[in-house]
């Protein structure tokens, strides 16, 4: 079938699984491009998929030549509609691992749950034995807590008041004011459930109970701050308490893993073009003139350039990790100086839909918003019949 993007609102419903296996190798190219890490060679990553778990396990493999496991959520293809665009990432890794002579292999299903969890670590068990890197990026705005039943529901939304701001709708770029209504009184609880540690938690209590963790392991989380322009409805909002809950536990899952000298980190990464941040009202804006700022100061960075410098310049040094005032890795630094972040607020206030595509980088976010799906790179002849139809080799057997 010839496969173009379909949109609805903020969400693509298509995928192109030849364009998903260049973005992966694009990202596999850059990886090698930058020389071998000496990392770890068990790694784990929950989340393996898109955007910063996807990079992982690409840095993870091509980087420090590691096995690794992927766990994610992603919907198969069928005859006459694509997969989501996970698979065929997914999908395009595994064939690239294995040619390479890596061992890679995929457990699709519900991160969050017991069933999930047990099929990761019998796995880990029969091929691996212990796994000495463990990857946290699930981006999921709903969790049923195995434990409970309940289900949660997070929320983006302000904590105390009205929050007002300007916005962009990407695909028209179209600027324009945007207010968001304050969170009611579960909305904080809810969303802590689902982005706050304890998931991460009880992966780490699980893998430890059955000795999976090699000595020394290290597991890491995901986060961002971002800037004041965003605070309200991001870092002080509902999302702001459930990142708080996050890097609160990675103290307590260091205290856990004391007796095999195993770490905790919460990095803080870049704004980057995800499928979660398109949907998170004044973020595209903010993001659209950053990449502009960033890019003519040389200092741009994707999931694959955050990563590799992540491994390469924090994780695995030789040398303790550098850690900000609240034990976090820091790998937004370049998007956090203060240079940049002037520049962005100068910006701002003068935004506006007849300037923005010479203000900002419009068209760059455009772009990186298309290659989520697989569309828009260069190289895939997006005219050609495609076959939709791509098994995962290590999900064959399922």
């Amino acid at each position: 079938m010839i496969i173009e993007p379909r949109m609805r609102g903020f969400i693509c419903l298509t995928a192109h699984p030849e364009g998903a296996a260049q973005n992966v190798k694009n990202q596999i190219e850059y990886v090698k491009s930058k020389g071998k890490i000496e990392g770890a060679k068990k790694v784990l990553v929950i989340g393996a998929s898109t955007g910063f778990g996807l990079s992982s396990r690409i840095t993870s493999a091509f980087g420090s030549d590691a096995a690794t496991i992927g766990v994610f959520f992603e919907k198969p293809p069928v005859e006459g509609k694509t997969a989501s665009p996970g698979w065929y990432n997914s999908a395009a890794f595994e064939t690239e691992a294995h040619k390479a002579g890596l061992y890679a292999k995929s457990i699709n299903g519900d991160a969050f749950s017991n069933e999930i969890k047990r099929e990761t670590l019998d796995l880990i068990k029969a091929d691996l034995g212990q796994v000495d890197l463990i990857i946290y990026s699930l981006a999921s705005p709903v969790r049923t807590n195995p434990n409970t039943g309940i289900t949660h529901r997070s929320v983006l939304k302000p904590i105390g008041s009205t929050f007002t701001n300007k916005t962009v709708d990407f695909h028209t770029g179209k600027v324009s004011e945007i207010s968001i209504e304050p969170s009611k009184e579960d909305d904080i609880e809810n969303t802590v459930a689902v982005m706050g540690g304890e998931d991460w938690a009880m992966w780490i209590d699980a893998l430890k109970a059955e000795n999976l963790l090699a000595p020394g392991a290290v597991t890491v989380a995901y986060s961002y701050i971002g800037p004041s322009l965003t605070e309200a409805v991001y870092r002080k909002g509902t999302i702001g308490r459930a990142k708080d809950h996050l890097e609160a536990t990675a103290f307590s899952i260091t205290d856990t893993l004391k007796d095999i000298d195993g770490k905790a980190y919460v990095s803080v990464n870049k704004a980057l073009v995800t499928q979660a941040s398109s949907a998170i009202p004044v973020i595209p804006l903010y993001i659209s003139l950053l990449y502009k700022i960033m890019k003519e100061a040389g200092v741009h960075e994707g999931t694959i350039e955050q990563i590799q410098r992540l491994y390469q310049e924090r994780l695995y040094t030789g040398k303790p990790i550098e850690l900000d005032e609240k034990g976090r890795i820091r790998i937004d630094d370049w998007e956090m100086r203060e240079d940049i972040q002037a520049k962005v607020a100068a910006l701002w206030p003068q935004a506006t839909t007849e300037n923005l595509a010479e203000l900002g980088d419009l068209e760059g976010y455009r772009k990186d918003f298309y290659n989520l799906f697989g569309f828009d790179f260069a190289g895939v002849d997006y005219k050609a019949d495609s076959n939709e139809l791509v098994d995962i080799d290590s999900l064959k057997q399922n």
